[in-house]
């Protein structure tokens, strides 16, 4: 709550500024990467991001390869915490651009390729590893047509290996195209702290000094071509040499083998462009099948509706309709109506009796909250444009920095249930440790599995050790005294009252023809049916390279999923007390909760029908644990909106009933 309010004052803050900005200014850009403006003859170098494929999943570094490497050596670009767990690793790169100037440059021969740098060339080749390129902030993008389909890609493959020869050829000169913008002062400078920094909007005291060229688009022609390598090596990095054009001739295609010496050359053609600064993201955002998405939408909606008409007839027909009735009669009547009661309404004094595992129904209920929240709130800003794709890895180090901060909701919620199951609050320090430490502890020996995997690979994508002890070191200085201080305010709260006596001696519950999990099982279908469309797109961005900035559909959604949540639950928490089952407690929070399974289910789908070009186990091991961390994550928020909603339900439903 406190973390939320902070973020709105801040987010007003901001927004007030930059309305009064406007005022002295022609126009001003929402937060993400700051515009850079570069004059003719101005040096600009290209930086490499990890080599990745959708074959295996798993990102190598650039310089894995036996590349050309920038004369002043390798360095790392720094990186957030976000771009460190996606295992991007961004490092400089040879690749000079002048503005405004066409020229065709060798870059440099290796050496007589080994035995392991040919075997290595092949196997990236053959596992289809693309070359991630930045110029900047925006990534290489190529064309190619496929079944007479021209289809968008970033980055370029390592080579190719032609159908029905067992020779492999090595992209070893590029053809860029580099789209400018003129840009002419109009008294508004863009400032920041970098190219992963928050823009800061300025009133230019000078023009001139915001006039030149901006980098509105940025991309590749790959090409394989045979150098003499005896001729090439009398050039020095960045000689000029004639331009080429890509030969269809195999024969006049650089190929991969031992004691082979390989010649990087590269053109580059600045084009002026029309599209502007702000809209150059434009082209690598185009998300087809809006339709779908709305399609989606619909589809939730025709959900919503039939399930508010069931709580419509539970609530005003079948509830207010007994209880008006059971109010009117005398003390007498009620006693005498008490013994031929049936349905929920015999249940009244055993609704309330404490559930199996309270402590684990408390904890579970508030890493729920901390999760919703966190989904909430970067939803919220991604749908405002602050999650900007220029700014890699700020979308998870946002998820990860609130998910923190959040700690204090999860243990006054986690504490204030306790305290209304049990009556007490003794015990609550262990409870709020139990909290900051179960959905972490999850994610902390999943995470770990899979990166022994991943240095057993010797991936980029492996988190380092010095990444884990920041991230321990995290969530034990900043989340767990949260989560204690959450539980703390929850010990001086006034909690809940039940408002009925409860029974000492539980009744027991009827048999029934079916058991009831069965029930609790389907009950998932309903909420799954709202995000499974969305869930393809997202599944798409993460494991097929893609990008997904459709948040204001997945804002949408969210609210819809939330909704289907509550209704289900209250529906079946409903169903069970009028069967004389007052063992509601789990099966509220399982209702909506179960949606995780068949979340987890549709993510096996994925990976057999759409990524079924993974060649690799290790890369369906990594993708089924991620999958899993997310499952469990959709479990707790969803199960403890259903909880929520259906305690809320249960005590409305009983404050109402009379029993002496």
């Amino acid at each position: 709550m406190a973390l939320s309010l902070i973020s709105r004052g801040t987010y007003w803050v901001l927004f007030t500024y930059v309305i009064s900005v406007s005022h002295f200014s022609n126009g001003f850009y929402l937060p993400g990467s700051y515009m850079h403006t570069y004059s003719t003859h101005d040096e600009i170098f290209a930086k490499v991001n990890s080599l990745t494929s959708i074959e295996t999943e798993l990102p190598f570094s650039y310089y894995s390869l036996p590349y050309c490497t920038p004369s002043g050596g390798i360095k790392k670009s720094a990186e957030n915490l976000g771009e460190l767990l996606m295992g991007d690793q961004i490092d400089n790169s040879p690749y000079r651009f002048r503005m405004n100037v066409n020229e065709s440059i060798f870059l440099c021969t290796t050496r007589p390729l080994s035995e392991h740098e040919v075997k290595l060339l092949k196997q990236r080749t053959h596992d289809l590893y693309q070359v991630n390129m930045i110029l900047d902030n925006l990534p290489a993008m190529r064309f190619a047509y496929q079944n007479g389909h021209k289809v968008q890609w970033t980055g370029f493959p390592v080579g190719y290996s032609p159908p029905n020869i067992d020779d492999v050829y090595i992209i070893n000169h590029l053809k860029f195209k580099v789209f400018i913008h003129e840009y002419e002062g109009t008294g508004v400078q863009i400032l920041g702290t970098g190219e992963e920094g928050m823009g800061v909007i300025s009133t230019a005291e000078d023009e001139k000094k915001a006039s030149g060229y901006e980098i509105v688009g940025f991309e590749v022609s790959p090409c394989s071509i045979k150098y003499d390598p005896e001729k090439m090596a009398k050039l020095h990095q960045y000689d000029v040499v004639s331009p080429v054009d890509c030969p269809l001739d195999l024969e006049k295609s650089q190929v991969i083998r031992e004691q082979e010496r390989i010649s990087f050359t590269y053109e580059v053609e600045f084009v002026k462009s029309d599209t502007k600064w702000p809209s150059r993201w434009d082209a690598y955002l185009k998300m087809e099948g809006s339709r779908v998405h709305w399609f989606s939408i619909l589809n939730s909606l025709m959900v919503i509706f039939f399930l508010a008409g069931i709580v419509f007839v539970i609530f005003l027909r079948t509830v207010r309709r007994d209880l008006t009735h059971y109010e009117e009669l005398d003390k007498e009547s009620q006693a005498q109506m008490n013994e031929e009661l049936s349905g929920w309404k015999l249940v009244v004094g055993d609704v309330f009796h404490e559930p199996n595992h309270p402590k684990l129904l408390c904890v579970m209920i508030g890493d729920g909250v901390q999760i919703m929240g966190m989904a909430v709130v970067t939803i919220i800003f991604a749908a405002l444009g602050f999650m900007s794709p220029a700014s890699r890895g700020m979308l998870l180090t946002g998820m990860i920095i609130l998910y923190l901060f959040l700690g204090t909701g999860a243990g006054y919620a986690g504490v204030y249930l306790y305290r209304v199951i049990k009556g007490t609050s003794e015990g609550w320090r262990s409870l709020s440790w139990s909290i900051a430490c179960f959905f972490p502890g999850i994610v902390f020996i999943i995470l770990t599995i899979l990166n022994f995997l991943l240095w057993g690979n010797k991936s980029s994508g492996a988190i380092p050790l010095s990444l884990y002890f920041k991230l321990l070191s995290l969530w034990f200085f900043i989340s767990v005294p949260l989560t204690l201080l959450g539980g703390y305010l929850a010990t001086r709260a006034e909690p809940v009252q039940y408002p009925v006596r409860t029974n000492q001696i539980a009744r027991e519950i009827p048999a029934r023809k079916y058991p009831s999990w069965l029930l609790v099982l389907g009950a998932g279908t309903l909420p799954f049916g709202t995000l499974f469309i969305e869930l393809f797109f997202i599944l798409s961005s993460i494991w097929l390279g893609r990008f997904y900035y459709v948040f204001g559909f997945l804002l949408v959604v969210l609210l819809l999923l939330v909704i289907v949540c509550a209704e289900v639950s209250v529906v079946l928490t409903y169903m069970h007390l009028c069967v004389e089952d007052w063992q509601w407690w789990w099966k509220a929070f399982y209702a909506s909760g179960s949606v995780a399974l068949y979340v987890f289910l549709y993510s096996i789908n994925y990976l057999v029908f759409e990524l079924q070009s993974l060649s690799r186990p290790v890369s369906a091991i990594l993708y089924l644990g991620y999958s899993l961390i997310i499952a469990v994550a959709i479990m707790l928020s969803t199960g403890t909106i259903g909880f929520v909603t259906s305690f809320y339900f249960v005590h409305y439903l009983f404050s109402s009933v009379k029993i002496d």
